[in-house]
C-alpha cells in the first residue's frame, strides 16, 4: 500500500467529535433511517447507512473489529477492497490502519451494519494521497461491521489486556471473596504451553490467587462463561524469576509474557454475613425471588453440621430428621447460623463458615452426633426450606400497629432484665417503629400511641448508656424532650451521658432543668453530687496545666534575663549606683500587696 499523510487519531475528538459552545445544549440524534446520510461532528466526516444492524452495542476505540470494506474516489473509481480478497479486515481502533478518520466512523456501528463513509482529505490520505488516491481527494469507505472483540486494559498500564472472545452471562461478576470456577491454557509467546487447567476446570478463592497474580485481578473483570484471550506482562506474571518444574508450571523463563486462554465457567458468590469475615455464606444454588428471610422471620431450615476435621456433630431435615423450625433475632440458635440464615432465599442452599465467635464460644458442648470442642470453628450446609417474613407496620392496621409495639416493648422489658441488651435495644426501637410519626393514628390514640413512643425511646437509651453507647443515648433523649421538654427521666438519662463523654456543661444545663421541674429528686440531687465531683476534678487538672505552662513560662523568661544580663557592658560604680536607685522607686511605684496576689493566684488556680 503506497505511502499517505499519517494522521494522529488524537487529533480526532473521542465520541463523535462534537465541539460544544459555551451554552449550547447537544440532543441526543435520533436514530438514523436506511439511506439517510449525517454528518458526524465538524470533522467533515459523513456517514449513510445501508442496512440496520443488529442489538445496541457499539464497538470502542481499543477494539478489534473485523470488517469487509469497498474504497472508491468520490468518482466511484475503486481503488481498494477486502471483498475483491475475499477476507475481511481485522482492524484494530483507534490506531488508523485505514485511514484515522474511518475508526470514528466504524465506532458508531452495530454487528452486522452496513454504512458508506465520507472521509475528507485531513482524515484521509492527506496532501501525500496512495496509490489510486490523488492528493487532496475525499474518499469513500463503504464498511460492513461483521464483528468485533472487545479489548479491555484490565490495570489501565497495559498490563493485563484482555480479549473477549465469548461474552458473559447476565452482568455479575465475582467478587475477592466468591469461589471461581475456570479453565485454561498459559503459553508463553514462542507457543510452548507452561500451564493448562484440568478438563473438568479449576477451582479457586478470588482472594487467595492462582498462578500468578493476574488471574485474580482478570477473573475479577469478566461475567460466567465468559471467554477471554490475555496478554500479561512479567509484572503481573512471574517477573524476573525462574518459575517451573512443578505439577501446575512448567519451565518459565524470567521476565516472560504470557498468553492465556481463560475462561470463567461458573462462581459462587461468597458474602460477609458480619462484615468482619466471621460468618462467610457461600451460595451453592440460588434462591427464589427477590425476598429474603428478614429479623424476626420464622424460618424452616435443613442443614449438615460439621467441625472442619469433617467431623458431623448435627443434623436437622435430613436423613429423617424433622426439619429445624426457628424465629431469626431470638437466639434460639447459635448467632452465625441465625444471622446467615436472615440473609437466604427460599430454595437457597449455602455452605456457612462461622468462626467460634459466633458459634459455641470457648466451651465445649455435646451435640447430637458430636461432642463440639472448644473454640471450634463450624461447617454449616444449609437449605433454606421456607420462610415467613414478620409483618412490617404498613402492612397492618393502627390497631395491630399499637398492640405489635405493646407487645415488642414488653419483650424489650423482659430481655433487659436479664441483661441481654442489644436485643432489647432492638426490640424497644422495633415497637417504636410499629407506632412511628408517619403512622395516621386518630385523636383517640394519640395519647396512647405518644405514651408507647416515648417509653421506647426512654428504654432504648437506658440500653445504650448501658452499653456505653453515650451518643445514641444523646439522640434518643433529645428525640423524648422534642415532644416533653419537661421530661425528668429523659433529662436525667441525657445528663448522664453527657457527664461519660465530658460534656460537663450540657450536663449541668439537663441536670438544673430537671431540679426545676422535681426540686427533691433525690436521683438527680445524687447525679448533681457526682457532677460537682467531675467538675472539682476538671479544675483541678486545669489548674495543673495552667500552673506547668506559667511555670515553664516563668523559667524561660529567667533564662532569658540571665543571658541579656552576661551580655551587659560592665558599668562604672555611679552608674549603678543610679540603676539600683531607678529600680527601687520602679518597684515602689509598682508593687502588688502580697493580699493581692494571693487572690490573683486563686482565680488562676481555678480557671475552667
Amino acid at each position: 500500500m503506497a505511502s499517505r499523510k499519517e494522521t494522529d487519531v488524537s487529533d480526532i475528538e473521542d465520541g463523535d467529535g462534537l465541539e460544544e459552545e459555551p451554552g449550547e445544549v447537544i440532543d441526543s440524534a435520533p436514530p438514523m433511517k436506511v439511506g439517510e446520510e449525517r454528518p458526524l461532528g465538524r470533522t467533515g466526516l459523513a456517514k449513510k447507512l445501508l442496512r440496520h444492524g443488529r442489538g445496541w452495542e457499539t464497538p470502542e476505540l481499543g477494539d478489534e473489529a473485523a470488517v469487509h470494506f469497498v474504497a472508491t474516489l468520490t468518482d466511484g473509481t475503486l481503488f481498494d477492497s477486502s471483498r475483491d480478497r475475499d477476507e475481511p479486515l481485522t482492524l484494530k481502533l483507534g490506531q488508523g490502519q485505514l485511514v484515522s478518520g474511518l475508526d470514528h466512523g466504524i465506532i458508531t456501528m452495530k454487528e452486522g451494519e452496513c454504512a458508506l463513509f465520507t472521509v475528507p482529505p485531513e482524515l484521509g490520505y492527506g496532501a501525500v494521497g496512495r496509490e489510486g488516491v490523488p492528493p487532496n481527494a475525499a474518499v469513500r469507505f463503504e464498511v460492513e461491521l461483521i464483528s468485533w472483540i472487545r479489548v479491555v486494559d484490565i490495570c489501565k498500564d497495559g498490563g493485563i489486556v484482555k480479549k473477549i472472545l465469548v461474552k458473559g452471562e447476565r452482568n455479575e461478576q465475582p467478587s475477592d471473596l466468591d469461589e471461581v470456577l475456570v479453565k485454561y491454557r498459559v503459553a508463553l509467546p514462542d507457543g510452548t504451553i507452561i500451564a493448562e487447567a484440568p478438563e473438568e476446570g479449576f477451582e479457586f478463592y478470588v482472594k487467595d490467587g492462582h498462578l500468578c497474580p493476574a488471574f485474580s485481578k482478570a477473573v475479577m473483570t469478566m461475567k460466567k462463561g465468559e471467554r477471554v484471550k490475555l496478554l500479561i506482562q512479567p509484572q503481573y506474571a512471574f517477573g524476573d524469576k525462574k518459575f517451573g518444574n512443578s505439577d501446575q508450571l512448567h519451565n518459565v523463563p524470567p521476565n516472560s509474557i504470557l498468553d492465556v486462554d481463560l475462561e470463567l465457567v461458573s462462581f459462587k458468590p461468597v458474602i460477609d454475613v458480619t462484615g468482619d469475615g466471621k460468618v462467610l455464606k457461600k451460595i451453592l444454588k440460588e434462591g427464589e425471588g427477590a425476598f429474603t428471610a428478614n429479623e424476626g422471620a420464622a424460618v424452616t431450615i435443613s442443614y449438615a453440621a460439621r467441625l472442619e476435621d469433617g467431623t458431623v456433630f448435627e443434623k436437622k431435615g435430613l436423613d429423617g430428621e424433622q426439619p429445624l423450625n426457628f424465629v431469626t433475632d431470638e437466639e434460639q440458635v447459635i448467632a452465625g447460623l441465625d444471622r446467615a440464615s436472615a440473609t437466604m432465599k427460599k430454595g437457597e442452599l449455602a455452605m456457612v463458615t462461622i468462626n467460634h465467635e459466633y458459634g459455641f464460644g470457648s466451651v465445649e458442648v455435646e451435640q447430637d452426633l458430636a461432642i463440639v470442642p472448644p473454640c471450634s470453628d463450624l461447617i454449616y450446609e444449609v437449605e433454606m426450606l421456607d420462610f415467613i417474613k414478620e409483618r412490617a407496620p404498613w402492612e397492618m392496621n393502627n390497631s395491630e400497629r399499637i398492640e405489635e409495639a405493646g407487645r415488642k416493648k414488653e419483650e424489650g422489658n423482659l430481655l433487659f432484665k436479664a441483661g441481654k441488651l442489644r436485643r432489647a435495644g432492638k426490640k424497644y426501637d422495633k415497637a417504636a417503629d410499629y407506632v412511628g410519626e408517619d403512622g395516621s393514628f386518630g385523636d383517640d390514640e394519640q395519647k396512647l400511641v405518644k405514651a408507647l413512643r416515648v417509653a421506647c425511646w426512654l428504654n432504648a437509651a437506658a440500653c445504650s448508656l448501658k452499653l456505653n453507647n453515650f451518643q445514641e443515648a444523646i439522640r434518643l433523649c433529645s428525640k423524648v424532650l422534642d415532644y416533653e421538654f419537661y421530661n425528668v427521666k429523659a433529662l436525667y438519662r441525657r445528663a448522664q451521658a453527657y457527664m461519660e463523654t465530658a460534656d460537663l456543661v450540657s450536663a449541668e444545663l439537663d441536670i438544673r432543668k430537671a431540679l426545676d421541674i422535681d426540686p427533691v429528686n433525690r436521683e438527680v440531687k445524687m447525679l448533681e453530687r457526682s457532677l460537682k465531683q467531675l467538675q472539682a476534678e476538671s479544675n483541678r487538672r486545669d489548674a495543673k496545666v495552667y500552673s506547668n505552662m506559667f511555670a515553664w513560662m516563668t523559667k524561660d523568661t529567667s533564662k532569658s534575663n540571665k543571658k541579656l544580663k552576661v551580655e551587659k557592658p560592665e558599668k562604672s560604680k555611679d552608674e549603678e549606683e543610679n540603676m539600683a536607685a531607678m529600680d527601687m522607686e520602679k518597684t515602689a511605684d509598682s508593687s502588688v500587696p502580697v493580699e493581692t496576689r494571693t487572690v490573683v493566684d486563686s482565680t488562676l488556680n481555678t480557671f475552667s
